[in-house]
């Protein structure tokens, strides 16, 4: 069995009036969140968030400028039932945030192995319909990323 590594991305994809994607994930139904996936070996992370989007929702990230990293890290325990997909005795894992804009919510091609429905949802109503803290705290700074992209590229 090859395992999962424990570094993994989070990828935000937003439209410029702030609607979030957000995917149902298929081994854990009625929970919510947003494009995800472990680093594979010789991948930087942006390389990672690139090729889990396109994975999970057929969104060539490359078509909209590529991923920006947020510079956002966080270190969390790993749900108990998925454990078993880690080498032995890895409890945690530590997320990398990256977000992409897209003009409008974009057509999504879902991966059924990895998720049932996806939706496009304001921010605001996005954050609280995740699972995951670390998503609702990536959601909940989408306003302030944006604002802060924007300053930074006047």
């Amino acid at each position: 069995m090859t395992y999962k590594t424990p570094i993994l991305t989070l990828v935000l994809v937003y439209t410029p009036d702030l609607r979030v994607l957000l995917l149902e994930r298929a081994d854990f139904p009625a929970h919510w969140q947003s494009v995800t996936g472990s680093q594979q070996p010789g991948e930087t992370l942006a390389e990672t968030a690139t090729r889990e989007l396109r994975e999970e929702t057929g969104i060539d990230a490359a078509a909209y400028g590529g991923v920006v990293d947020w510079g956002m890290t966080n270190d969390y325990e790993i749900f108990p039932q998925w454990r078993h997909r880690y080498p032995a005795g890895t409890t945690h894992n530590t997320e990398h945030v990256f977000a992409l804009e897209v003009p409008h919510p974009v057509p999504v091609v879902l991966n059924p192995r990895e998720h049932l429905a996806q939706e496009w949802l304001p921010w605001q109503e996005a954050a609280p319909k995740c699972f995951s803290w670390s998503n609702r705290a990536a959601i909940e700074q989408l306003p302030l990323g944006v604002a802060n992209a924007a300053r930074a590229s006047a």
